[in-house]
C-alpha cells in the first residue's frame, strides 16, 4: 500500500476530529430544537466562526437526517427560482422550472434538514428569490416535503461581508435566535467533549390538550393587546428581525402548542417566543403567561361543576377559548355538553359577552342527533342571529 507524506497528518487531523458527547444544557441549542419540532424556519444570528454550522450538524445527526448546506451569497436568484428549461411544444406543456441538485436530493430523501448560510450577504434579489422556499418550500418547480426542516443564519450587517438589511418579508417568516458561545463550552469542547443536542419528542396523549391551551392563551393575549397583532418596526435593522404580525403569532402558537405538548422547560421556549414575535412583544407575552395561569381543559371537562372561573376578563376569554378548542379537539356529546356547563357559569358570573364567540363556535360542532343542553338557553338570541342554530 502506496503512503503519502500526508498520512500520517491525516491520521492525526482524523483523531482531532473524534469527538464524545455528553448531557449539557444549551438554551440556544434547546431554542433551536423546539422551533425544528414546530416545523418553523430559524434564523440564527451571530458572529463568524462561532459554531453555527457545527449546531447545524449536531441538530442534523440528532434528527437522523442529512444536512443540505446551502450558501445563499454565491448564488444567483434563479438558482432558488428554477432555470428554465424549455421542452418539445413549450406552448402547451409550459416551460419547467429545473431545481438545484441539493433539492432533488432532499425530494428523494423525504426528509432532510437544509440550511442556507450566510442570508445577510445575500443580495435583496437573491433574499426574494428565497420568499417562495422558505414560506411555500417551492424550488422550482419541486416541492421540498412537509418533513423538510429549514434553517438560515446570518451576520449582523456590520460583520458580513457586503452586508445587507434582510428585507421585512422575509425576516418575517423566521423564528430569530440569537447564537452565541459559551467559553466554557468551547474550552472543554477543545478537550474532545461537547454537549449532546436533545431533540424535543411531543406526546401523543398530551397534543389536544397542548392545542386548547396554546389557543386560549395567544386567542386571550391578543384580545387584550390588540395593539401588538401587528407592528412594523421604523427602522431598517429592526424590520429585519422579529416583529409581531398575525403570521409570527400563528407560529408563536405552534411554539407554544409544542412546548406544552413536550413538557419544555421555560428558558428555551421563552427565547423561541421572543424570537417569533419580537423582544417588546415576546417579553410582555411570557408575563401575560406568568400570571394566566390556565386550568387544564380537560379537567374541567370532566367534572364542569367544580370549576370556578377566572376573575380578570382576558383571563376569562383565555379560558373558555381554551375549553372549545378542546371540545373540539376530542368532539364527543358528553364533552361538548360540559362545555356548555363552563359556558353558563359566564352568563351566571354576569359576563355572557365573554363567552359570547365561543358559544358560537362550540354550537357549529352539535350533531344533529344531540339534544339542546339546557346551558344553551343564554344564548339562544346570540346563536339564532349567528345562524348556528
Amino acid at each position: 500500500m502506496s503512503t503519502t507524506g500526508f498520512d500520517a497528518a491525516d491520521e492525526l487531523t482524523g483523531m482531532l476530529r473524534a469527538t464524545r458527547t455528553e448531557a449539557g444544557v444549551s438554551g440556544q441549542l434547546q431554542a433551536l430544537a423546539l422551533a425544528v419540532s414546530a416545523n418553523l424556519p430559524v434564523l440564527l444570528w451571530g458572529e463568524p466562526g462561532i459554531g453555527k454550522s457545527a449546531g447545524m450538524r449536531q441538530l442534523a445527526d440528532g434528527l437522523g437526517v442529512s444536512l443540505e448546506t446551502v450558501i445563499a451569497s454565491v448564488h444567483e436568484p434563479s438558482d432558488f427560482a428554477g432555470l428554465p428549461v424549455v421542452g418539445a411544444d413549450p406552448a402547451h406543456e409550459g416551460v419547467t422550472m429545473a431545481p438545484p441538485d441539493w433539492a432533488v436530493r432532499l425530494v428523494k430523501a423525504g426528509k432532510g434538514l437544509v440550511f442556507f448560510d450566510e442570508l445577510s450577504s445575500a443580495p435583496p434579489a437573491v433574499q426574494a428569490a428565497l420568499l417562495r422556499v422558505v414560506l411555500e418550500r417551492q424550488v422550482g418547480s419541486l416541492r421540498l416535503p412537509e418533513t423538510v426542516r429549514v434553517v438560515a443564519a446570518a451576520n449582523p450587517p456590520s460583520s458580513a461581508a457586503d452586508g445587507w438589511h434582510l428585507s421585512p418579508p422575509l425576516a418575517n417568516r423566521f423564528v430569530h435566535l440569537d447564537w452565541t458561545f459559551d467559553a466554557r463550552v468551547v474550552a472543554r469542547g477543545m478537550a474532545g467533549t461537547w454537549p449532546a443536542l436533545s431533540v424535543p419528542v411531543v406526546e401523543r396523549s398530551r397534543t389536544a390538550n397542548a392545542v386548547a391551551k396554546a389557543r386560549g392563551t395567544v386567542s386571550g393575549f391578543l384580545t387584550a393587546r390588540p395593539g401588538l397583532v401587528h407592528h412594523l418596526p421604523s427602522d431598517a435593522e429592526a424590520r429585519g428581525r422579529a416583529w409581531p404580525s398575525p403570521r409570527t403569532w400563528e407560529m408563536a402558537l405552534r411554539l407554544l402548542a409544542v412546548g406544552y405538548a413536550c413538557g419544555a422547560e421555560r428558558e428555551p421556549l421563552a427565547t423561541a417566543l421572543v424570537g417569533a414575535v419580537g423582544q417588546a412583544a415576546g417579553m410582555e407575552f411570557l408575563a401575560y403567561m406568568e400570571e394566566l395561569d390556565l386550568p387544564d381543559p380537560d379537567h374541567v371537562l370532566a367534572d364542569p361543576a367544580r370549576f370556578a372561573l377566572p376573575d380578570r376578563g382576558d383571563r376569562q376569554l383565555a379560558f373558555l377559548t381554551a375549553v372549545v378548542a378542546a371540545v373540539q379537539g376530542r368532539l364527543t356529546q358528553q364533552r361538548w355538553e360540559a362545555g356548555w356547563t363552563v359556558l353558563a357559569k359566564a352568563v351566571d358570573a354576569g359576563v355572557p359577552d365573554v363567552a359570547a364567540r365561543a358559544a358560537t363556535d362550540l354550537a357549529v360542532m352539535r350533531k344533529p342527533e344531540w339534544p339542546v343542553p339546557s346551558g344553551i338557553e343564554a344564548f339562544l338570541d346570540l346563536l339564532d342571529m349567528s345562524g348556528a342554530l
